[in-house]
């Protein structure tokens, strides 16, 4: 029982850690938030922080993390649609983890710059949407329901470059709906007639 009580207070302190880290990374920035700001956020003492992470780097990575495991999780529910649908979900579901999470961007590229430990930032910051796209653009060529004389990466990269163009837009187009509409145009130029 007490081993019990152990590990749920443990999942609880971490995320309270990672809760806390969130709105600090997201008020101060990467750069100006310190481990002792998040701990203080917490409400638990600085030296719990060295129990469950080791920098705020190895914290930012565990988010961003979570926030592409959402989108993982959300999409194994929707296995049984076709490819095409599924690159629509996956993408939809992508803008609106951005848009809801928009400061996480611009921590990601804070953290690169600011780092005082950068050998714990992985070489791709991002989260690995692009790998997704490309299974399951893999299985819509393999069940010929995607385009095939057009290499998956080259599409992948398509589509991770729509959240890039929209969100330097200077479209008056909410970003979730320019999304949208360029998928709309990506999707039917993927389609195998």
């Amino acid at each position: 029982m007490a081993g019990k009580i152990r590990e749920l207070k443990k999942i609880q302190n971490r995320k309270k850690i990672l809760d806390a880290a969130t709105i600090q990374f997201k008020t101060r920035g990467f750069a100006n938030t310190s481990v002792a700001d998040i701990m203080n956020s917490s409400k638990l003492g600085v030296g719990t922080f060295y129990n469950y992470f080791n920098s705020k780097e190895e914290v930012l990575m565990s988010i961003v993390r979570e926030l592409f495991m959402q989108v993982e999780e959300k999409l194994m529910a929707q296995k049984n649609s076709s490819s095409l649908e599924l690159l629509e979900f996956c993408a939809m579901n992508t803008a609106q983890l951005i848009e809801e999470n928009r400061f996480i961007l611009p921590l990601l590229a804070s953290a690169v710059k600011h780092s005082d430990k950068p050998e714990q930032l992985p070489k791709n910051l991002s989260p690995d949407f692009k790998k997704i796209f490309e299974e399951i653009i893999q299985r819509g060529q393999e069940r010929g329901e995607i385009r095939s004389d057009i290499p998956k990466n080259l599409i992948s990269e398509m589509f991770h470059s729509i959240y890039q163009a929209a969100a330097f837009s200077k479209l008056q187009i909410p970003f979730q709906e320019n999304i949208r509409l360029k998928l709309k145009i990506l999707l039917d130029g993927i389609k195998n007639d």
